[in-house]
């Protein structure tokens, strides 16, 4: 896109073989790279620098001063082609800096839709991020963190390389993440302890009644029976049978246990 777009302010630099929508606006003293394609109605504040193999889909708010997209800090990186790909929808406040992935990983760094990022959060090389999370002011992911959907991260929470964070998740303030979050799971401390479930957050997003009693007993039998994790997981199976509307969350429960780190374990 060339700088007769007419809402590609004067001042910003963008390469000509970047491409971007008619739509797209780009704030003062913005740099785009020549790797770069923003979708419709993305709005790119002032001294944005958006450089290398970047994908931005629809409807996309950056905030201004954001860094997105530089090489990843992994020193066994050597110039491979990887990239981020950024979803519909998002809105990204001030100071953020996302990296591209790897080529020891899927060498994608991915944020998907409807995501609230605020200040100062770091998306690290190959982070997958889900839909609809919130992320509070200075959280920190390291390489290859996988956050599903629903995720709410307080600020200045900081998540080791290559835990898990499991759906309608959510971490206090300072919260230090050595392990695997499960789903529903509300953690805080340094490192993070389990605290108790996300129900109000369950309220709020619609959850019945009797699949907000499901989740009371999944974190009945994952903390405070003193189970076994394997002992956990066959009473979380047996609740498809006792509580059929809350099958798709035991579900997500058990999917998320199955791929658990042995090495890593989770939040306890």
């Amino acid at each position: 896109m060339t700088k007769a777009h007419s809402l590609i302010h004067p001042t910003a630099l963008v390469d000509p073989q970047a491409e971007l929508d008619s739509s797209v606006s780009v704030g003062p003293y913005s740099v785009i790279g020549p790797h770069v394609r923003i979708g419709e109605g993305t709005q790119v504040g002032a001294i944005c620098v958006i450089e290398v193999h970047t994908t931005i889909c629809q409807d996309n708010r950056f905030f201004q001063f954001n860094s997105l997209v530089a090489i990843p800090k992994d020193k066994k990186y050597a110039g491979e082609p990887t990239e981020l790909v950024i979803g519909h929808r998002n809105t990204i406040r001030e100071f953020c800096t996302f990296n591209i992935g790897t080529a020891s990983d899927q060498g994608v760094t991915r944020l998907g839709d409807d995501n609230w990022i605020m200040a100062y959060v770091h998306l690290a090389h190959d982070c997958q991020v889900g839909n609809q999370t919130i992320f509070a002011n200075n959280t920190q992911l390291a390489g290859h963190v996988v956050v599903e959907d629903w995720v709410i991260l307080g600020g200045f929470t900081v998540v080791h390389q290559f835990c898990r964070i499991g759906k309608h998740s959510f971490t206090a303030m300072n919260a230090l993440l050595f392990a695997d979050l499960p789903p529903f799971v509300m953690a805080q401390g340094q490192p993070a302890k389990a605290r108790s479930m996300n129900f109000e957050g369950l309220k709020r997003r619609g959850f019945s009644p009797e699949r907000i009693h499901a989740v009371k007993l999944m974190h009945k039998y994952l903390y405070r029976d003193e189970l076994t994790l394997h002992a956990a997981q066959e009473h979380i199976l047996a609740l498809k049978l006792t509580h059929p509307e809350a099958v798709a969350d035991v579900d997500d429960m058990l999917g998320f246990l199955a791929h658990n780190n042995a090495q890593r374990g989770i939040v306890r």
